[in-house]
């Protein structure tokens, strides 16, 4: 079942799954925006990830 099908009705457990799904999801999405975000500075800065004391 869709929320925009009309036999959706929100009961409590509707809206606590769809309300923990909603924000596993944004979790997820914030933390690959912020990899994608930092891999496109570090590939722009030119680094490669060196100088941090790793051999």
């Amino acid at each position: 079942m869709f929320p925009f099908n009309f036999e959706w009705i929100w009961d409590m457990s509707h809206a606590v799954f769809m309300g923990g799904l909603w924000y596993a999801l944004t979790i997820l999405g914030i933390g690959m925006a912020y990899c994608i975000i930092k891999a496109a500075m570090d590939t722009a800065k030119g680094d490669a990830g060196h100088g941090h004391g790793h051999h």
